[in-house]
């Protein structure tokens, strides 16, 4: 069963691909709330915040690999974490509130399911967190968050009848959060770059549950970082 979920998981995020690339975020020009890495909607960000997110990843990669030049190589070639991060807590934001607005939730044992069928594909738990660590940046205690995310995705792209492998599907899934992120008004600190709602694509930013997947499978294929 899960070979056959693992197969079928590559299409939302063709979607998504957009989506990441994709942003919704408006610059603010100035530092309109001190201490925020963004605004979205009543809800900040703070830099704290942020940085904390990061340091979770970094702490991550540490543990995993106590050689030091294996740990530089590995902060060399993800230099725009914080930038990538940042637009993570953001989409996913926004993801959520288009997700509310069509009336999609995600239990706890959906999320529970679907991890179960991740760690027996990736042969175990330890495997799994190593694996989400290394490819997508998820630290583990962030695991259960970035698969709630997935799932939520992929329950939103069914409700609205979008087809992720066909582009008017992606379409249809792009325009839906397009407006949830209108509604947020998102106010991005310009130190972290910009969010545009016209934009279709962001090359600084690489998120966790961005991939390709379809109604119900698991996580699949993610973007590279551009």
């Amino acid at each position: 069963m899960h070979r056959r979920s693992s197969r079928r998981r590559s299409a939302l995020v063709l979607t998504a691909a957009a989506l990441v690339a994709a942003p919704l975020l408006t610059a603010c020009g100035n530092e309109a709330h001190p201490g925020a890495a963004a605004v979205v909607g009543k809800q900040r960000i703070t830099v704290a915040q942020l940085e904390n997110r990061v340091n979770e990843v970094r702490s991550a990669q540490r543990a995993a690999l106590p050689d030091d030049r294996q740990y530089e190589q590995v902060v060399a070639k993800t230099g725009g974490l914080t930038r990538s991060t940042l637009h993570t807590m953001v989409l996913d934001k926004v993801l959520h509130r288009a997700a509310r607005d069509a009336g999609v939730s995600v239990s706890r044992k959906e999320i529970q399911t679907m991890r179960g069928g991740l760690e027996e594909q990736a042969s175990g738990r330890k495997a799994l967190e190593a694996q989400w660590l290394q490819e997508y940046g998820v630290a583990p205690q962030r695991l259960d968050d970035s698969i709630r995310t997935e799932i939520e995705a992929q329950k939103l792209a069914r409700k609205l009848g979008a087809d992720m492998n066909a582009r008017e599907g992606q379409d249809i899934f792009w325009s839906a959060l397009s407006k949830a992120s209108k509604k947020l008004d998102i106010d991005l600190n310009p130190r972290y770059g910009a969010w545009d709602v016209k934009a279709s694509k962001r090359t600084d930013a690489k998120t966790p549950w961005v991939r390709e997947v379809s109604g119900s499978g698991a996580a699949g294929p993610r973007m590279e970082q551009l």
